[in-house]
C-alpha cells in the first residue's frame, strides 16, 4: 500500500495537498482535511489522554485481542491448523494482504472515498444525489455532468478520487 496523501479545503477551495504535516502547515482556520486514499475526514483535534487499560494479548509482539465470530465448522478447521486458530488467521490475513487487489474491490474503494468527500464538501449541492448514483454505477458522463457546476477545486478533486471507479464500470448483471 502506498503512503497516504491528504488534501485540505476551506470554504470549497483547495488550500493544500501532500503529506499530513505539509497540509496541516497550510495557513487556514479550520480546514477540512481528507485522506486521498480513503476519503476519510481527518480529525485535527489531538486525542485526549485516557488512562491505559490493562494490556490484553501479547503486547510485546504488538498483538491485540479482538472478537471474531465464526461458525463451529470454521473454528474446527482453524483449530486443526498448525499453530492453532490465531496463527492460521494471521497466515490467511497476510496472504490476502499480499494478493493483488481485485479490480472490483479497487473500484468500490475509490467510489467509497469519493462518496465520503462528496458528502462532506458537496452533499447539499444541486445534483449531489445523482452524482453519487452515477459514481456507484460507474457512469463517467453522468458523474461529470452532475458535478460540472460545482466549485472547480471540489469538482476536480472529486474527479481525481472517482477516476478509478469511473474508468471501467463493471458489467451489468446478467
Amino acid at each position: 500500500m502506498t503512503q497516504d496523501t491528504f488534501t485540505a479545503f476551506h470554504h470549497g477551495r483547495r488550500i493544500a495537498s501532500g503529506d499530513l504535516d505539509a497540509v496541516l502547515a497550510a495557513d487556514s482556520v479550520e480546514p477540512l482535511v481528507f485522506s486521498d486514499q480513503t476519503g476519510a475526514l481527518q480529525s485535527l483535534v489531538p486525542p485526549r489522554e485516557t488512562p491505559a487499560a490493562p494490556a490484553r494479548g501479547r503486547p510485546r509482539l504488538g498483538v491485540s485481542a479482538r472478537e471474531v465470530t465464526l461458525l463451529p465448522r470454521h473454528w474446527d478447521w482453524l483449530s486443526a491448523q498448525p499453530g492453532g486458530a490465531s496463527a492460521a488467521l494471521r497466515r490467511l490475513v497476510e496472504a490476502a494482504a499480499r494478493a493483488p487487489e481485485a479490480p472490483e474491490a479497487a473500484r468500490r474503494r475509490a467510489a467509497d472515498a469519493a462518496c465520503a468527500v462528496l458528502n462532506a464538501l458537496a452533499g447539499d449541492a444541486p445534483g449531489a444525489e445523482a452524482a453519487v448514483r452515477a459514481l456507484y454505477a460507474g457512469d463517467r458522463a453522468a458523474f461529470h455532468r452532475e458535478t460540472a457546476a460545482w466549485p472547480g477545486d471540489v469538482r476536480d478533486y472529486l474527479a481525481r478520487l472517482a477516476a478509478p471507479a469511473l474508468s471501467a464500470a463493471p458489467a451489468p448483471p446478467a
